[in-house]
């Protein structure tokens, strides 16, 4: 099981300059349990990367490391690898460990919406639709929602929100009664607050890497779940974080552990302001990790990916597409 984004019981109402302090606060106790963060090394990331010369001319391309690929930052107080020690997974690793696979027959990625959408708070779900099928080049569906009684899924009370939250493995298990024959996977997507355990205070999503389910909440990305006021564009910033989230957990069920070797999607998160300093997109090592699972049309995926992000006034995420397109241009 992959508790994937979430932070341990501590206060997370805070005005953003209160949280950013208090995240700084923690420095010391936080380097006593795991130490300071031992960033791996250029050639190590190059080895985890592997032999490129296995692959096509256009994939080796797009795999090529750049200035579009950061090393991973070194965590700050209270991110993610400054509480989780994590050794990383090489893309041989990867292969040896079989992961799940689309096939001729489990191919299709659903969503399945649990409980109420309101219009103002939450992300439109059709645009998470189209981002799954660019993201992953798998046929996705949304399915009819699912309404669960007030005492479905071991809700509780946060201590520190006073709001309602529920357990996110249980959520899970129901997931996997549902889980249709031909599904790749089945996401399970609310605005409930999720929590994996009772010592914990929340968690942004949670999934299986074997089971082929997932769950993700979207509740915590409006400015308001905060006590922030709403900007002009915080439609927007919902889309964008709840398309983050998506892309990191459904990576998941791909089988792809926690990236430790690039700035990347797959980078584990703490809170939220962690969250918002990763990249939208996958480094070379875990593209490369997917693309061996899903054996896709690399240069299809990024087009598709580019348009969405045109329509949606992304355009520095579509200028990162077209830097990589244009790797194939060059001689």
């Amino acid at each position: 099981m992959q508790n994937s984004l979430g932070e341990t019981v501590r206060p997370n109402i805070f005005p953003r300059m209160k949280r950013l302090l208090w995240f700084g606060a923690t420095l010391l106790t936080t380097l006593s349990v795991w130490g300071a963060f031992d960033r791996p090394s250029q050639n190590e990331r190059l080895s985890a990367l592997g032999n490129l010369y296995e692959e096509s001319d256009i994939l080796r391309r797009l795999l090529t490391s750049s200035d579009d690929f950061s090393p991973i930052r070194l965590p700050g107080p209270n991110d993610w690898l400054s509480q989780h020690h994590e050794d990383g997974e090489t893309f041989e690793q990867y292969k040896n460990s079989e992961p799940n696979r689309p096939d001729s027959i489990r191919r299709v990625l659903y969503l399945l919406p649990l409980g109420r959408f309101p219009e103002e708070a939450s992300p439109p779900l059709e645009d998470i639709r189209a981002y799954a099928a660019a993201y992953f080049q798998l046929e996705t569906r949304i399915l009819p929602a699912y309404l669960p009684t007030d005492e479905q899924f071991v809700p509780r009370q946060n201590r520190h929100t006073g709001q309602r939250q529920v357990l996110a493995t249980s959520v899970l298990e129901f997931l996997k009664t549902r889980l249709p024959a031909d599904a790749y996977c089945l996401l399970g997507v609310t605005m409930e607050d999720l929590y994996p355990a009772p010592s914990w205070n929340y968690v942004f999503g949670q999934a299986s890497l074997g089971e082929r389910v997932g769950v993700y909440s979207f509740v915590r990305y409006d400015p308001a779940f905060w006590d922030e006021e709403r900007g002009k564009d915080y439609r927007d910033v919902i889309l964008r974080r709840s398309c983050k989230v998506l892309a990191h957990e459904t990576g998941h069920m791909f089988g792809l552990q926690h990236c430790i070797f690039y700035d990347c999607v797959l980078n584990g998160s703490n809170h939220l302001v962690e969250a918002d300093s990763r990249p939208q997109q996958l480094c070379p090592l875990c593209l490369r990790k997917l693309h061996y699972a899903g054996n896709f049309d690399a240069v299809k995926r990024y087009e598709q990916l580019r348009e969405f992000y045109r329509k949606h006034g992304w355009f520095e995420d579509a200028d990162w597409v077209e830097r990589q397109l244009a790797k194939l241009q060059s001689p």
